[in-house]
C-alpha cells in the first residue's frame, strides 16, 4: 500500500469516526420543539421614532403586558398596560393613531386562516380607563384615528362606538350569513386577496368606507366535522370553485355625523381587491380588477360626492398582481410596485396618476417594500438583486439615484423600520445561520447593537449529523434552475444513493432559498442522515426570477412544471452517486399536485411519491386563485383535465401515498377521494391516510408527528 492509499484510508476513517460520534435527528426531537428557533418579539415603532413596543406573554402564570422600550438601549422605558384582576389576559394589540388609546383583544378563536372573533377592550393610557367593545365575540374592531370611536362586524354588520358616549350605532341591518357580509371579506377573499377587514377610516375620522358582499348566488359547500359526539356535524360556508359564481362586490360609504349611507358606481368592477384613503380625507383610492384579473384600474373616489375617476390602469396578458405596496406620499402623488418590465419594480406616480420615473431596474426582483422617508427622500425596500435565493435591504432616492446596501450578509435580510426611519432591525438568516436580529442605523446601515442570535441552537446543532445545502443551478428544458443538494455525512462518490426530491412549485413560489430551516428541512436531514440524497428543484413557474418565467406555465398548470421536475431527476439520475432506480418525490399542496403527477407521467423515472392535501382537478379549487392563472373550465376544458391527475390513474406503477385532512376548508378532501376512486377504479394498490378534522396544515396534538411518522416509514420501505 502506498503512502497516498493509506492517507486516503486514514482521513476516511476519521470522518467515519467522526459522523458515527455525531446522533441522527429524531422526529420525536423535531416535533417536541428540541430545534425550536428564537425569534424577536413582534414589535412595533412609535410615533416618535426612538420607540417601540411590544407584547410580552407568559403561559405560567398567565399573564400579558404591553411595553415600552428605547431602540437605542433596547431598555424597557416602562409598562403600558398590564394584565391584572381588572385587565384580563390580552393576546394581541393595537394603537389608535394618535396612540392615546389601546385596542386589547381577549378570547380570541380562529373562523379561517386569517379571521378571528373575539372580546376586545379599548384601554384609555392617560386615565387608565378600560371600556368593554361589546359582550359577544366581534371581529375586527378598529379605533379612529383619534381615538374616539371604534368600528366593528359583528354578525356581518356594521357598527360604531362612541367611547365617550358609551352608545353603539348598527351602521348596517342587512348581514346575514350565507347572504349578506358588510365590512369583513368572504372566504374567498379572505383566502387568496389576503385580508379581511373591509372597512377604512379616513384621516379625519368623518367617514368610513366599506364592502358589502352579496354571496347569495355562491355554492354552498359542506363538510363533516366527526369530532367527538354521537352524531357528526356539518361545517358550512361558501366556497365558489373555479367557473362558478362569486360574491357580488360593493362599495359603500358610511359618513359618521349623519349616519347617512351612500353607494359608490364602480362601473360594475367585478372584484375589489383592495381600498386605501389618501392623506386628503375626501379621497379614497380602490383598485378593481377583471375576473381574469389580467386588467387593474386604480379609481379615486372623491367621498363629498362619490364622484369617480381612474388614476390609471394596469393590463398583463396573464395576470396582475396585488400587493399592499401602494403608498401615498403627502400630496398624495403615490409609490407603486409593477412587472411592467419584466421583473417587480418601485413606480412613482403624481396625484394625477401620471407616471413620474420608475424607481428601481434591473433584471432582478424587489421582493418587499419598506416605506418612504420624506425628509430624507430615502425609499427603503428588499430585492433579489445579489442572487435570486438571496435577499437584501436596500435605500433609495425617489429618483432613484443614491441606491445603498445596508445589508452586507448573504443570505436573507429583511428589515423592520422605525417610524421616522433613524432604526431598522434586521433579520438574517442562511442555510448554514440560524436567525440573527441587530439593530442598525438606517441611513447607512451601520451596526449598532446585536439584539439575539441562535448561538445556542447552532451549538446543539454541533452534536447532530446536519448535511450543508449544496446550491447550484441544472439546466432543464432550456433554464438554468435554482437547485440545492444534501448528501449524507459519510457520503462516498463511490457508492449509489436512492434520491429524494421535495418541490412546491406554485406560480411565484421559492423553495431553493439561502435561509435557515424549517420543519420539514429538519426532516430532510433525518431522511439524509439515514442514507438518502434530498434534492430540490425550483422549476419554470416559480418566482423572483422574471416576470416570463413566472408566468410561462399559464393556462397549462401542471404540464411544465411537471416536466421540469421529471427532466431534472433524469438528469440527476446520470450522476454516478445517484441510484437511478430509487427516485421519489414528494410535496404538500401544490406540492402534492405536483408529486402525485410526477409518479404518473414520469412513471419511468419515479419509483415513489407522496402527497400531501394535493389539488388532483383545479375544478375543485377557488375561483380568485385558480382562474388567474387557468381562466375559467369553460374557457380552458383542456388546460384543467389534461393535468388532472384522475383522469389519468392507469398510469401508476411506483408506490404512492395519499394523505388528506378531512377538515380541509382550502384543498377539500373531495380532491384525495377522487383520486381513490380512480385508482380503485384503474385497480391500483397504493397507500392512503385520512386524518379527521385536521385542516390544511394537518397538526394538533401528536398528528404532526404521527403524520412524519408515516412519511418517514413509507420513504424507508419503498425508496
Amino acid at each position: 500500500m502506498n503512502k497516498q492509499s493509506f492517507l486516503f484510508l486514514f482521513l476516511l476513517g476519521v470522518v467515519t469516526f467522526s459522523t458515527a460520534q455525531k446522533k441522527k435527528i429524531t422526529l420525536e426531537e423535531i416535533f417536541g420543539g428540541e430545534f425550536r428557533t428564537e425569534y424577536m418579539d413582534v414589535l412595533r415603532s412609535m410615533n416618535n421614532g426612538t420607540q417601540y413596543t411590544i407584547l410580552n406573554t407568559s403561559r405560567s402564570p398567565r399573564s400579558s403586558s404591553l411595553d415600552k422600550y428605547d431602540y437605542e438601549t433596547l431598555q424597557k422605558v416602562e409598562t403600558i398596560v398590564a394584565s391584572s384582576d381588572a385587565v384580563p389576559y390580552f393576546s394581541s394589540y393595537s394603537f389608535s393613531d394618535d396612540e392615546s388609546q389601546v385596542l386589547l383583544a381577549t378570547e380570541v378563536e380562529p373562523i379561517f386562516r386569517r379571521s378571528r372573533l373575539g372580546i376586545y377592550y379599548v384601554y384609555d393610557i392617560a386615565s387608565k380607563e378600560l371600556v368593554k367593545i361589546s359582550e359577544v365575540k366581534i371581529q375586527e374592531p378598529t379605533l379612529s384615528p383619534d381615538g374616539s370611536k371604534v368600528a366593528y362586524v359583528l354578525d356581518n354588520n356594521l357598527y360604531v362606538m362612541d367611547l365617550a358616549e358609551r352608545t353603539t350605532k348598527q351602521v348596517t341591518t342587512d348581514g346575514n350569513k350565507g347572504t349578506i357580509i358588510n365590512g369583513v371579506t368572504d372566504w374567498v377573499y379572505e383566502e387568496e386577496f389576503g385580508f379581511v377587514r373591509a372597512f377604512e377610516w379616513n384621516s379625519d375620522g368623518s367617514k368610513i368606507a366599506f364592502l358589502r358582499f352579496d354571496e347569495t348566488e355562491v355554492p354552498h359547500f359542506s363538510m363533516d366535522v366527526y369530532g367527538t359526539e354521537l352524531y357528526p356535524s356539518q361545517h358550512e360556508f361558501k366556497y365558489p370553485k373555479a367557473g362558478e359564481k362569486n360574491s357580488i362586490v360593493t362599495l359603500h360609504m358610511f359618513d359618521v355625523a349623519s349616519g347617512a349611507i351612500s353607494n359608490v358606481d364602480l362601473d360594475g368592477a367585478y372584484y375589489i381587491p383592495r381600498i386605501k384613503w389618501m392623506h386628503n380625507p375626501d379621497h379614497l383610492s380602490v383598485q378593481t380588477m377583471n375576473r381574469h384579473q389580467n386588467n387593474l384600474k386604480l379609481y379615486d373616489v372623491n367621498a363629498k360626492d362619490n364622484s369617480v375617476s381612474v388614476l390609471f390602469e394596469e393590463t398583463d396578458a396573464a395576470y396582475v398582481d396585488i400587493d399592499d405596496d401602494l403608498t401615498f406620499l403627502a400630496d398624495d402623488s403615490f409609490i407603486w410596485t409593477s412587472e411592467a418590465d419584466g421583473y417587480n419594480h418601485l413606480y412613482l406616480y403624481g396625484r394625477d396618476g401620471e407616471l413620474k420615473n420608475q424607481i428601481t431596474e434591473g433584471p432582478w426582483e424587489v421582493t418587499s417594500y419598506y416605506g418612504y422617508d420624506e425628509k430624507n427622500d430615502r425609499i427603503f425596500y428588499q430585492s433579489v438583486e445579489n442572487g435570486s435565493i438571496n435577499r437584501g435591504v436596500y435605500s433609495i432616492s425617489s429618483k432613484g439615484k443614491k441606491k445603498k446596501e445596508l445589508s452586507t450578509e448573504e443570505g436573507t435580510n429583511s428589515a423592520a423600520f422605525s417610524s421616522d426611519f433613524t432604526y431598522y432591525i434586521n433579520t438574517y438568516s442562511s442555510a448554514t445561520t440560524p436567525y440573527q436580529f441587530t439593530l442598525h442605523n438606517a441611513s447607512n446601515g451601520k451596526l449598532i447593537k446585536e439584539i439575539k442570535d441562535n448561538s445556542a441552537l447552532e451549538n446543539k446543532l454541533e452534536g447532530y449529523q446536519i448535511a450543508p445545502k449544496e446550491f447550484s443551478t441544472i439546466n432543464v428544458n432550456g433554464y438554468d434552475l435554482n437547485m440545492y443538494m444534501m448528501k449524507p455525512a459519510d457520503f462516498d462518490p463511490n457508492k449509489e444513493y436512492p434520491l429524494f426530491m421535495f418541490q412546491y412549485s406554485g406560480p411565484g413560489s421559492q423553495q431553493v432559498a439561502n435561509r435557515w430551516m424549517g420543519t420539514r428541512d429538519y426532516w430532510h436531514q433525518l431522511l439524509v442522515s439515514e442514507g438518502y440524497i434530498v434534492a430540490c428543484v425550483d422549476g419554470r413557474g416559480t418566482g423572483l426570477k422574471g416576470r416570463d418565467f413566472k408566468k410561462l406555465t399559464q393556462k397549462e398548470l401542471g404540464k411544465y412544471e411537471v416536466e421540469d421536475q421529471i427532466d431534472a431527476a433524469k438528469k440527476l439520475s446520470e450522476l454516478s452517486y445517484i441510484d437511478e432506480d430509487r427516485t421519489g418525490i414528494w410535496g404538500w399542496s401544490y406540492g402534492g399536485f405536483m408529486s402525485t403527477n410526477c409518479i404518473l407521467k414520469g412513471n419511468d423515472t419515479f419509483e415513489m411519491a407522496i402527497a400531501v392535501a394535493p389539488v388532483t382537478s383545479w375544478r375543485f379549487y377557488d375561483t380568485i386563485y385558480t382562474e388567474r392563472y387557468m381562466q375559467t373550465p369553460q374557457e380552458n376544458p383542456t388546460g384543467y383535465d389534461d393535468n388532472s391527475p384522475f383522469n389519468y390513474p392507469e398510469l401508476l406503477k411506483g408506490k404512492y401515498l395519499l394523505v388528506h385532512g378531512s377538515g380541509d376548508d382550502n384543498v377539500h378532501v373531495q380532491n384525495t377521494m377522487r383520486m381513490i376512486e380512480a385508482l380503485v377504479q384503474a385497480n391500483k394498490q397504493f397507500d392512503w391516510a385520512i386524518y379527521p378534522d385536521k385542516n390544511h396544515g394537518i397538526y394538533g396534538g401528536n398528528t404532526s408527528l404521527h403524520l412524519y411518522t408515516k412519511l418517514t416509514n413509507f420513504v424507508k420501505e419503498n425508496l
